[in-house]
C-alpha cells in the first residue's frame, strides 16, 4: 500500500511564491509520526510544500493531508484533485476538527483531534475495505506510539531538523487557544513515558533540540524527570513555559541545569481585564517581573508573547508593550493579532456579538485583523500590530535591551539573537524560496556554505532562515 502525507503551504493573498520563515524552521512531526503506524511493506512519502515542490504524477493509495486554518484552501484544492486520480484523501488537524462539516466536503474520512490512536483503527478498517467518513481517538496516550518516522524527513531542508515533541495538548485552557479547541473531547494534556522521551532524544544526533511542546513544564514530575535525564549529556535546547511554571518551585533551574538556554513565554497583555477575558488564569496575579529577573539570572534567553485587539486593550496598549519589553530585555518578541479561531470561546463570543468581519480562513494568522475590536478601529489594530514590530527590532530597540541585563555573553546572545530574527529574515525567505524550486546554483551553495562555517549569525541557510537559533548555538559552544 502506498501512502502520501501532505503539508500544504500557506499561501500569501496577492503572492503565491510568498512563504512565511516559520513554516520552514520545523519537519512536520505530525505527519512523520502517523507514518510510524505503517506496516513495514508500506511505501510511504511525506511532502512539505513549504520547503518542497509538490508533484500529481503519482498514485498513491492513500493520501493524508494535514489541515490548519490558513493552508485549508490549499489543502482542499489539493484534496478533490487527488480524489479526481482515484485516491482516497483523508484529513486532519486543528481545522478539521474545528469545522468537520467543511473538511468532509473534501474528503473520503476526516480525523477529528489527536490521530495516533485513531489512524491505525483506520489503517486496520481500509486494509479490511471498510469505508468510516468520521475517526476520534477513542484513548489519548503516547505509550507504546511506534518512532517517529524521521526516515522520510529531509532533514536538509529545515533549520531545526531537531525538533522533537513528548507531550501533547496543555493543561490550561486559554479562551483564544486554538490548540484547546482540538483536544475538546477527551485528555488536553498528556505525556510520554520519561525513558520513551530520553531515547528520542538520544537517536538525534548532534547537541542542540527544540521542543515545540505547547507547554513543556506543564507536568511537573514529568518534565522534572526529564530534565533530570537530560543532565550531563551536553544537550542545549529550547521549549515553551507559562509564567507561573517559572515562578513555582525550582523547575526552571532544573531545566537550565539540562541545558535550557531559550524560553517561549506566552505573557500575552499587561492587562488583567485582557487576561481576565482571556481565561489566562496561570497569569493574573503572577509577577512578571519576577519570572524575567529568574530566568536572565539562569543566563536564559526570552521569546515573548503578546496579543492584541482584546476587550481591554485601546490604541495606547502597542507602545506601552513594546517599551515594557525593551525595558525588561526581552530578547524576541512574537506579537500576534487576536484572532477568533472557529471551535474556541473567543469565536464564539465574538460571532454571537457580530463582530467578525472576515471569513476568509487565509487571513486567520494572527497578522490580519478579522474581526471588530471594542477598544479601537480596525485600522488601529492593524497599523499598531505592524508598528509594534518595527519598534521593537528597530536597531535602538535592540541595542538598548542588549546592553543592561546579564552578562556580557548573554548581552552579546541577546543582540545576535535579536537582530538575526527579524533583520536577516528577508535574506532567508529567499535562500529557502531558491531552494524550493531548485534554483540555487552551485557557485551560490558553495558561498553560503563558506559563509556558515565562517559567520556565527549562519547556520543551514540552504535550509532556512537563521541567525538566531544559529548564534545562539555558536555562542554556547564559547
Amino acid at each position: 500500500m502506498k501512502i502520501k502525507f501532505i503539508l500544504p503551504s500557506l499561501i500569501e493573498a496577492g503572492n503565491p511564491l510568498w512563504r512565511p520563515i516559520k513554516y520552514s524552521l520545523f519537519p512536520p512531526l505530525g505527519l512523520a509520526t502517523l507514518a510510524g503506524f505503517l506496516a513495514p511493506d508500506d511505501e510511504a512519502e511525506i511532502v512539505d510544500q513549504h520547503v518542497q515542490m509538490l508533484s500529481f504524477d503519482d498514485s498513491p493509495d492513500i493520501v493524508a493531508i494535514e489541515v490548519y486554518i490558513t493552508n485549508a484552501y490549499r489543502a482542499y484544492d489539493i484534496a478533490d484533485r487527488y480524489r479526481k486520480q482515484g485516491a482516497f484523501v483523508i484529513l486532519g488537524g486543528l481545522h478539521v476538527t474545528s469545522l468537520p462539516e467543511e473538511a468532509e466536503k473534501h474528503a473520503d474520512a476526516v480525523f477529528l483531534g489527536p490521530a495516533e490512536e485513531s489512524f491505525s483503527r483506520f489503517l486496520e478498517d481500509f486494509r479490511k475495505g471498510v469505508r468510516r467518513k468520521r475517526y476520534f481517538s477513542r484513548e489519548r496516550t503516547l505509550v507504546g506510539t511506534p518512532n517517529i518516522r524521521r526516515d522520510l524527513i529531509d532533514r536538509s531542508r529545515y533549520l531545526v531538523p531537531n525538533s522533537i515533541v513528548v507531550t501533547r495538548g496543555c493543561p490550561h485552557h486559554c479562551g483564544f487557544c486554538y490548540k484547546d479547541a482540538f483536544f475538546k473531547g477527551g485528555k488536553s494534556f498528556y505525556t510520554q513515558r520519561v525513558d520513551d522521551a530520553l531515547a528520542e532524544i538520544a537517536r538525534l544526533p548532534g547537541r542542540h533540540l527544540y521542543f515545540l511542546d505547547d507547554h513543556l513544564f506543564g507536568h511537573r514530575h514529568f518534565a522534572r524527570d526529564l530534565f533530570r535525564g537530560m543532565e550531563g549529556t551536553g544537550r542545549i535546547f529550547q521549549g515553551a513555559a507559562t509564567v507561573d511554571s517559572i515562578l513555582e518551585g525550582n523547575l526552571i533551574e532544573e531545566a537550565a541545569k539540562a541545558g535550557l538556554r531559550s524560553l517561549f513565554v506566552g505573557f500575552e497583555s499587561l492587562n488583567p481585564e485582557s487576561l481576565k477575558q482571556s481565561n489566562k488564569q496561570q497569569n493574573s496575579g503572577r509577577d512578571y517581573e519576577r519570572a524575567i529577573e529568574r530566568l536572565h539570572d539562569l543566563g536564559i534567553m526570552i521569546n515573548g508573547s503578546f496579543v492584541f485587539g482584546l476587550d481591554g486593550d485601546d490604541p495606547s496598549v502597542f507602545q506601552r508593550t513594546v517599551d515594557w519589553a525593551v525595558a525588561r530585555g526581552i530578547t524576541t518578541s512574537t506579537f500576534h493579532i487576536a484572532t477568533p479561531y472557529p471551535g474556541t470561546a473567543f469565536y464564539g463570543e465574538i460571532k454571537r456579538a457580530g463582530r467578525l468581519t472576515s471569513g476568509n480562513w487565509d487571513h486567520f494568522d494572527t497578522r490580519h485583523v478579522t474581526f471588530q475590536p471594542r477598544g479601537m478601529t480596525v485600522q488601529e489594530l492593524q497599523k499598531g500590530y505592524d508598528q509594534a514590530y518595527g519598534d521593537f527590532y528597530s536597531w535602538n530597540s535592540i541595542v538598548r535591551a542588549s546592553l543592561f541585563h546579564g552578562s556580557a555573553k548573554h548581552q552579546l546572545k541577546h543582540f545576535f539573537y535579536a537582530s538575526g530574527w527579524k533583520k536577516f529574515e528577508p535574506l532567508w525567505n529567499l535562500i529557502v524560496q531558491l531552494k524550493r524550486l531548485n534554483l540555487m546554483t552551485p557557485l551560490l551553495e558553495s558561498v553560503l556554505s563558506k559563509t556558515t562555517k565562517q559567520n556565527p549569525i549562519v547556520q543551514r541557510p540552504t535550509a532556512a532562515h537563521s541567525g538566531w537559533l544559529a548564534t545562539q548555538n555558536r555562542l554556547e559552544e564559547i
